[in-house]
């Protein structure tokens, strides 16, 4: 194996710095290096990198694909273009790096670590096209010492490719053990024992290098490193395997959808591939509190197949390097942050006793000193506070909550609500069944603004059926009467948009799919004729046309063209606009704000005050809201989508507040993509069972699009109203823990008697909103 020095003053420089120890024993059993926030997260991965490149002149380099690894490659470009700037020389300097070596980039083997198969290299959304983009072409490697996957020729006839092979790109690997039925399958058979020896002579090329010597990884949903999935064995070496849902949900917005990516092979190094040198450096980055429970287990866990990251632990070069949000879970580093604190607040022992409780499956009115003691939190908190009276802090938590319960089914009056939403299902899905309470209240108004088109999630299969749909409805003059309509189709026609929806509402009821069907058809007739500049049925024929060409010539995962990212959005403003005509809601009612930081490139732009504040501050001041709801996830959950329109909302609101003097209240919600702990709520809404009944029909009517559930969560294979559903319902099982079956089963309300389930909100004031909001910046810009 090649030599190569894995020492870091980098590492030591930062762990000074932000003031952390690399390891926590006994629990942790690899070295992790915390930083504050995701930026910071790219910025020192991108200093070790360089330190590494400098110490190790001519090594072997592997590095990642997708969002993960957004900041290490600006950090990196940055550094190595503007290399001679003073400001540069004296930040490597102050990490030890030597400012008067620039690493020689050409120097450097490159080894890719994993692409779908099959798969043409030349596609945006394959691996090897993001290699030669962000690596090859944006650090100055050698394009001839980059050792690439052959995912498209490998196996196939002699100047053929696998196109032809594995039309729909779904590879049956039982044919490596099994006799094929027909002359297709002897084919395909004969590709797979070709990939299976290129992927053999791959690993052997690797050795021939000496071995990867800087490792660069993030890890999946399941604790999978490149493709080593859960159950990997660890002396895997290069290959082709089936993934499982876990890893194609993450994986279906990079290939269209699950439907495609749930059947996909994959080629990757293996776990041994990664730490065969035994001097490799190894780093695997991850950011965000959804990580946080896969990095527990991949650092604390003994080595187990189910947690494949813990093949590292017998590397001495092996490190997590994570923010914070990533490390929250970790065991040492929490009972250190609490013994270091100076005082334990209130809401941090809500927290650990609530834990307790639900663990122990014990009303928290009945814990005990010794269950506190026996947990790991709780001992600290038993060891800080010697006076502690655990009887009153236990009565306090169960008064909160019961509070919390009784002001979830209170009615609010006299108030306009703007229901704020990064995508167009993000409200429905996040608390859908308190809206179903509070639009009862007739003194009270409710507007709804989404703030992206949201075109991503419309599969070209999907965007395809209504383009058929409208071609027959214009072809058989179904929408002729209402192109006599004086100005029916004009853009600006409010009344006419009501129509389209109270027509297909209808057709619901009287359970008619032709006026369905119809119902459609205008509203993408509308969409057609604006992007066509013309309502006549030959013009909006010829753009159908080539509409559909679009979709046919193109492949999934391709990013859309701007024409087809404006129909695709319009799919879902049309399928929004169903939800809330449901409760009586018209089209006056609701705000498209289509912001333009929102392009479907892998790495979107920052939001600009011109172009995503301002539309947004335009809102509130034509609404004046009371109370205006956002989505509020922490740092690095869900779609980075999340965090953006949060942070425009902020500024929008901070601009608002300051020229009107108004101060409405704040709701965050939370949805699929990440849950509050009770105690970060302060408002329960107990869900019936007719809540949940609602939830789902009301998703099945209206978002036809997402029925599929083409791009899932990778928690669950369904779609997100059922999903939601098992979310509530869980919350409710976590909240009867904690105060007894008999408080809701014996209550004399009923709706908290009905209650199946319990929606969490976390009210704030302006002020409150503004600090979590410039928290969450810092922690992501």
């Amino acid at each position: 194996m090649k030599k190569y020095d894995n020492s870091s003053k980098v590492e030591e420089t930062a762990l000074s710095r932000y003031g952390k120890k690399l390891i926590y024993p006994p629990y942790e059993k690899i070295g992790v290096l915390e930083v504050p926030n995701f930026p910071s997260l790219g910025k020192i991965t991108s200093l070790r990198f360089i330190e590494w490149l400098q110490k190790n002149p001519g090594g072997v380099i592997s590095l990642p694909t997708g969002k993960t690894p957004e900041h290490f490659i600006k950090w990196t470009v940055h550094y190595l273009a503007k290399w001679n700037e003073s400001g540069v020389k004296k930040e490597l300097k102050s990490y030890g790096i030597d400012a008067s070596r620039k690493p020689e980039m050409k120097s450097y083997r490159f080894v890719q670590i994993d692409e779908f198969y099959p798969i043409n290299p030349n596609r945006e959304n394959s691996f090897n096209h993001y290699i030669r983009q962000f690596y090859v072409k944006g650090l100055g490697l050698d394009i001839q010492k980059t050792l690439l996957m052959d995912a498209w020729t490998a196996g196939a006839a002699p100047g053929k490719n696998l196109s032809s092979v594995f039309p729909d790109g779904r590879v049956d690997l039982s044919l490596r053990y099994r006799k094929p039925k027909n002359e297709t399958e002897h084919i395909q058979q004969e590709a797979i024992y070709g990939i299976d020896r290129f992927a053999m002579e791959y690993e052997e090329r690797i050795d021939e290098l000496g071995g990867i010597g800087f490792f660069l990884g993030g890890i999946g949903p399941d604790g999978h490193i490149a493709f080593n999935i859960r159950g990997s064995d660890h002396n895997s070496t290069t290959r082709v395997l089936n993934i499982n849902y876990e890893t194609a949900a993450a994986s279906a917005s990079d290939l269209g959808g699950i439907e495609v990516s749930r059947d996909k092979a994959v080629l990757t190094i293996g776990l041994h591939t990664i730490a065969k040198n035994p001097e490799v450096t190894a780093v695997i980055m991850a950011a965000g509190e959804s990580k946080a429970a896969v990095v527990r287990d991949a650092v604390e866990k003994g080595q187990n197949i189910l947690y494949p990251a813990t093949a590292l632990h017998k590397t001495g070069g092996a490190r997590f390097y994570l923010t914070a949000g990533a490390a929250c879970m970790l065991t040492g580093r929490k009972i250190n942050r609490l013994r270091e604190a100076g005082e334990i607040s209130a809401s941090e022992k809500e927290k650990i006793l609530v834990d307790i409780s639900h663990a122990r499956n014990k009303k928290i009115s009945h814990i005990s000193h010794d269950d506190v003691w026996k947990d790991a939190f709780g001992r600290v908190l038993l060891e800080k506070e010697k006076k502690l009276n655990l009887t009153k802090l236990a009565e306090q938590i169960d008064k909160n909550f019961r509070q919390r319960i009784y002001r979830g089914r209170q009615g609010i009056a006299d108030s306009v609500f703007l229901h704020t939403a990064p995508h167009h299902d993000d409200i429905m899905l996040g608390y859908l069944p308190y809206i179903l309470h509070l639009v009862r209240e007739p003194s009270s108004s409710h507007f709804f603004a989404t703030l992206t088109s949201g075109f991503t999630s419309i599969t070209n299969g999907y965007a395809l059926s209504m383009f058929i749909n409208l071609e027959v409805c214009v072809k058989e003059g179904k929408l002729d009467r209402l192109l006599k309509e004086k100005g029916y189709f004009k853009p600006d026609n409010i009344v006419g948009r009501n129509r389209d929806i109270y027509r297909y509402l209808d057709g619901v009821a009287a359970g008619r799919k032709e006026i369905m069907r119809e119902a459609e058809a205008r509203r993408g007739f509308r969409a057609v004729s604006e992007i066509a500049g013309s309502q006549k049925p030959s013009d909006i024929l010829k753009k159908i046309a080539s509409l559909k060409r679009e979709i046919l010539n193109s492949y999934p995962g391709k990013k859309d063209i701007p024409e087809m990212q404006r129909i695709k959005g319009t799919i879902r403003e049309w399928e929004e606009e169903l939800l809330w005509a449901h409760l009586g809601f018209s089209c006056e009612n609701i705000f498209h704000l289509r912001l333009g930081f929102y392009t479907g490139d892998i790495f979107t732009p920052q939001p600009e005050w011109e172009r995503d504040v301002k539309p947004f501050l335009s809102v509130l001041k034509k609404v004046n809201p009371d109370i205006l709801t956002v989505a509020f996830d922490p740092e690095g959950t869900g779609p980075d989508t999340h965090y953006k329109v949060l942070q425009v909302i902020a500024e929008g609101l901070k601009k608002y507040v300051s020229e009107t003097g108004k101060t409405p209240k704040v709701w965050g919600y939370r949805n699929i993509w990440y849950r509050f702990h009770p105690s970060d709520a302060n408002i329960y809404v107990p869900v019936s069972m007719n809540s949940l009944a609602i939830l789902k029909s009301a998703f099945d009517i209206c978002f036809a699009s997402q029925k599929s559930a083409s791009f899932p969560s990778h928690e669950y294979d369904g779609p997100f109203s059922e999903l939601a559903q098992k979310i509530l319902v869980e919350q409710g099982a976590f909240i009867k823990r904690i105060l007894g079956r008999d408080f809701f089963g014996g209550s004399q309300f009923a709706r908290i008697r009905a209650s199946r389930g319990v929606n969490f909100i976390k009210e704030m004031d302006i002020e409150e909103f503004f600090a979590e909001a410039r928290s969450l910046r810092r922690l992501m810009e």
